[in-house]
């Protein structure tokens, strides 16, 4: 049965532009496209976009001493992110930068909407400065020994020994990152969202915990950061930098830049604003309130805070519609541990590729691992090639390569028509919605489950029938032709249900089968004597240990 069409918008977290992509950061992307690449195979308008978060202190202090400018930095590394997401088959219909015209003129022009609501306040601040550098220090570019358990070297936000958190004029014997001098407090006019305000409060709880409709463990943790009416738990949000800072000037502030957090997220809209003047579409039709266009945000859970609290509010207070949803999905572990550089753990995207693996490998891999919850992910080396081989070689990609052969050396490459009503077809093309609810959900690993049972009972129709005995036979050609259209419409159906998570194998099947771009009600459409297959060509390699040995070489 066939869903209305929808529109919708959907991002993934934006990258910040001071490093490499790494498979940490590709399990977020990979399951946002996966999610992408379905609806359109349903047929939905599915507007993808992204762009590198360019902006702030580290960028600036990299690019000095790289030798270059800032925009010369951002340039480059959103090459290497670009490339790298291709590489992953990541279906950005736009990928763009937040140092854009675009996001400027958005942020100015939301910044001065939520300041004319009486929502932004300026107020003097004291804060840790760099007399050398000349510079006020963020958080984290301020070290120290821990006021709560003494562990030295410790950032200017929280410990990483016993976990506590403080403010930086809470360190003992402070010191700058950026120049080693100890930092002096020095007071500065800042400017803040006043997130504290009861307009704000009374809009999150609703938006939170009424109307959106977050994961559980999102909700809870909202309820327990914004508290019950009466409770005044959300701090304002200061929203301004001082100069020196890589970012947008504050309109009517001189000296004074917009925080990285708060023109970051509009670089969301400012990537779709771009994209639709690309392609003509109406951009306020997608943002204005009233819209029956849905948004949805796939983040990590560590930046669940900024996507829904300060997001929302941004977006509602300054009059445009506020996201459908956010999914949020944990970290990803490698044998059970945090990544590491020293364990040669810490992957990076490019050298994934550089080693020769196919990434559709990792694509199907952290699919079969990823569902609805927040809950952590670990990628296990060992589990990984014997996942890998066994799923996608050994009963995916098996099933083709064992018929294929006998139809086009016998049969032309013509099937028979009057096979594709067979019931193992039935049962499989029965189970579209289903394996549809699941995609729909996020609940890849329960979808992708479900597709390899559906593979092992072909295999076991494959072992059933063999083919490859009733071939001896010359009395029996009606046979050999049915058992190999009913196995290779039975591939055909499995590919349709993989192709959200492998569409470079799929482009494969495609034209080995003689398809077209298969849709979701493709089901309903079993290959007919009128297209005859192709020779079959390999569609994946396996996956040996040692290459996972040179990968892990290659990231020490």
């Amino acid at each position: 049965m066939s869903s209305p069409k929808r529109r919708l918008l959907v991002t993934s977290a934006l990258p910040y532009a001071n490093g490499q992509i790494h498979i940490g950061h590709l399990v977020e992307y990979v399951q946002t496209d996966i999610w992408v690449r379905f609806q359109r195979m349903r047929g939905h308008e599915v507007h993808y976009v992204g762009a590198d978060d360019t902006h702030g202190t580290p960028i600036m202090l990299r690019a000095e001493k790289e030798g270059l400018t800032p925009k010369e930095l951002i340039a480059n590394v959103w090459k290497e992110h670009k490339r790298d997401f291709d590489d992953f088959l990541i279906s950005f219909d736009n990928y763009y930068t937040t140092d854009s015209p675009e996001n400027e003129k958005l942020s100015q022009s939301i910044y001065l909407k939520l300041r004319d609501a009486g929502l932004i306040e300026k107020r003097a601040i004291e804060q840790a400065y760099d007399p050398v550098k000349k510079m006020f220090l963020p958080d984290r570019f301020i070290k120290g020994e821990c006021p709560k358990c003494g562990a030295k070297d410790q950032y200017g936000d929280s410990c990483e020994k016993c976990g506590a958190t403080y403010s930086p004029t809470d360190l003992k014997n402070p010191f700058s990152v950026v120049s080693g001098a100890t930092p002096i407090k020095k007071v500065s006019d800042h400017y803040f969202f006043k997130l504290s305000d009861p307009r704000c409060e009374t809009f999150l709880r609703d938006w939170t915990q009424v109307k959106t409709p977050l994961q559980p463990e999102a909700r809870n943790k909202m309820k327990e950061w914004v508290g019950q009416p009466g409770e005044s738990k959300l701090g304002d949000w200061d929203i301004s930098r001082d100069a020196p800072y890589f970012g947008f000037e504050i309109p009517d502030a001189p000296g004074k830049y917009f925080y990285v957090w708060l023109d970051a997220p509009i670089g969301y809209y400012a990537s779709f604003l771009n994209y639709c003047q690309s392609k003509g579409l109406n951009f306020e039709e997608w943002v204005r309130p009233d819209t029956t266009t849905e948004q949805y945000h796939f983040i990590g859970k560590d930046i669940l805070y900024f996507h829904t609290l300060f997001w929302p509010a941004t977006l509602h207070f300054a009059g445009y519609r506020t996201p459908t949803n956010i999914f949020a999905h944990g970290f990803l572990t490698v044998d059970g541990e945090k990544m590491s550089k020293s364990r040669g753990t810490l992957i990076s995207a490019h050298s994934v590729i550089e080693s020769g693996f196919n990434p559709e490998w990792f694509r199907y891999y952290f699919a079969t691992k990823l569902n609805d919850s927040m809950e952590d992910l670990d990628l296990n080396l060992q589990d990984f090639v014997a996942r890998v081989n066994s799923d996608l070689l050994g009963k995916y990609i098996n099933i083709a390569s064992r018929s294929a052969g006998f139809l086009v050396k016998r049969f032309g490459g013509v099937v028979s028509d009057a096979a594709m009503n067979h019931l193992l077809l039935s049962e499989i093309a029965s189970a579209s919605e289903k394996i549809a609810e699941l995609y729909e959900a996020r609940e890849y690993a329960k979808a992708l489950r479900t597709i390899m049972e559906l593979a092992d009972k072909v295999n076991a129709f494959v072992d059933e029938n063999k083919p490859w005995e009733i071939a001896k036979d010359p009395e029996r050609e009606a046979d050999l032709q049915r058992v190999c259209s009913i196995t290779l419409e039975a591939f055909r159906l499995l590919s349709l249900y993989l192709k959200p998570v492998l569409p470079q194998v799929a482009a494969g099947v495609e034209d080995f089968l003689s398809v077209p771009d298969m849709s979701w009600n493709d089901v309903k459409t079993p290959l007919s004597s009128q297209n005859p297959i192709k020779t079959y060509k390999h569609l994946m390699t396996r996956v040996e240990a040692p290459q996972i040995e040179a990968l892990l070489a290659a990231n020490l």
